[in-house]
């Protein structure tokens, strides 16, 4: 029995070949890049991200921490209705802690404000609070006299400093990069999700339109005829290559 001229031969198993491997493409990524989007769109949905949400959880904190040590330093220092009378109706700069407790306040709102309420997406926020905290600490301890009163002379304009520059770090090198790398993947997987919806022809790849079952004569027919054109030959003449004892 002749076989096929080397030419039809590659001709044949290279079609064979790259209708296989379209095959495979079409039917695996497609459904692979739709759920990466709707992993990526059940983030969004959630209308803040993980990193932004501990986020505002660290300045919840830095708020009540700070609360707490002024209570603690109120309580020690001879009661809480003497000592808050003491700091608050009778406010001094100079001797008072009930300022560091506005500062945390302060730095509370307008992180919650930009960061969880408006999603802002840029650092001028936390930059601000950051400032207004790092210069208002440092004029207050150089001029006030807070290191008379005791270990919460110390303690309190410390742990606000560190407090307020962890919030800038957290937001710098973890928040906002984070996301902007969660943007690109989406936007990518969305790119390659609808140039495989243009290639993809409508109601999906069959086996049926890359070849037929050896047994079928007429099958076989026209599924050679396109190769046979490309060589110019007719169906018959490639039939009788391959029939010819």
């Amino acid at each position: 029995m002749n076989h096929l001229p080397d030419d039809l031969e590659n001709a044949l198993s290279g079609s064979q070949g790259s209708h296989a491997s379209l095959l495979n493409v079409h039917s695996i990524n497609p459904t692979q890049l739709m759920a990466r989007i709707e992993s990526y769109e059940g983030r969004e949905k959630k209308g803040i991200s993980d990193v932004r949400r501990t986020f505002c959880l660290f300045v919840t904190f830095d708020l009540l921490f700070v609360t707490l040590l002024w209570i603690i330093e109120l309580n020690v220092n001879g009661g809480i209705e003497t000592t808050l009378e003491k700091e608050v109706v009778q406010y001094d700069y100079y001797s008072s802690y009930f300022d560091i407790f506005l500062l945390a306040v302060f730095r509370f709102k307008v992180l919650i404000l930009a960061y969880a309420v408006c999603r802002l997406r840029h650092w001028w926020a936390v930059a601000l609070t950051t400032a207004v905290t790092s210069a208002f600490l440092l004029v207050k301890v150089i001029l006030s006299k807070l290191f008379s009163q005791g270990a919460f002379g110390y303690v309190l304009p410390i742990i606000s400093f560190i407090l307020a520059w962890i919030e800038t770090w957290f937001l710098d090198f973890k928040v906002l990069p984070q996301e902007a790398e969660e943007d690109s993947r989406l936007l990518l997987v969305q790119n390659a999700s609808e140039r495989a919806a243009l290639i993809q022809p409508p109601g999906g790849l069959s086996d049926g339109q890359f070849y037929s079952p050896p047994e079928s004569e007429a099958a076989a027919d026209s599924f050679l005829t396109p190769l046979c054109d490309v060589e110019r030959l007719t169906a018959c003449d490639l039939w009788w290559w391959r029939e010819q004892p």
